[in-house]
């Protein structure tokens, strides 16, 4: 039996949240007024795919800045693990780490998938773009680690092909 879970789509407000970061500092999603924010939900730091994925935010981070842009990753390893990560592979974002899961099912990322014909219950790779105000520009689900920034980056318009 698998459980229903609450996906975000465009227009929807975002869910508020305060989560400790990978120095053990509070960040709030109210910290991001005013900027857009591209959140990405991850299962574990320093796997191979979630290391493709974060380093290919850090390598995209100041084009992404410059269309006004921030970006915080958010997986259910704590604050410990979260700052071994970013030193390692030099992130230059905030990672928050959510416990108890709690965000990462109030925006669909946390829930029933199917792993080599397997239902387990788990992260579920997905990205959510806020505009400057917390509504939801863009939610993508199921999303692959390889290839997905380019994904980002056309949906908005910073890669013209």
């Amino acid at each position: 039996m698998t459980e229903e879970r609450t996906l975000l789509t465009q227009g929807d407000t975002a869910p508020s949240f305060t989560l400790l970061n990978q120095s053990g500092a509070e960040v709030s999603l109210d910290s991001f007024r005013g900027k857009g924010l591209i959140i990405f939900f991850y299962p574990a730091a320093m796997t191979p795919g979630c290391t493709k994925e974060a380093c290919d935010f850090r390598d995209s981070i100041e084009s992404l800045r410059t269309a006004g842009y921030e970006i915080v990753g958010i997986s259910p390893d704590k604050p410990e693990k979260l700052a071994k990560f970013a030193e390692r592979d030099g992130l230059t974002y905030d990672l928050l780490s959510d416990t108890d899961k709690t965000v990462l099912a109030a925006y669909g990322a946390f829930g029933d998938k199917s792993l080599y014909g397997k239902i387990t219950r788990g992260v579920i790779r997905s990205t959510i773009v806020l505009d400057a105000d917390g509504t939801v520009e863009h939610a993508l689900y199921n999303v692959k680690a390889t290839g997905h920034v380019g994904r980002i980056r056309k949906l908005l318009g910073l890669d013209p092909k």
